[in-house]
């Protein structure tokens, strides 16, 4: 069986659960630990292999 090379990061949502540091920022750019939660996954993909990655997003989303 092949390796997946792609990947499909779903971005996109309000983050309301995440109230009230969403306010701010979009939900995946809170810190995990030390880094933007959205760069851990990322680098976690990459990581296993991944090539290709598309990051689907809303469009209020200009900080990704």
């Amino acid at each position: 069986m092949k390796q997946p090379t792609k990947a499909i990061i779903c971005a996109a949502g309000l983050g309301t659960r995440f109230l009230p540091q969403t306010k701010a920022m979009p939900k995946e750019m809170l810190p995990l630990i030390d880094r933007p939660v959205i760069q851990v996954i990322v680098e976690q993909a990459v990581a296993a292999g991944v090539t290709e990655i598309i990051i689907v997003t809303g469009s209020t989303k200009r900080a990704i």
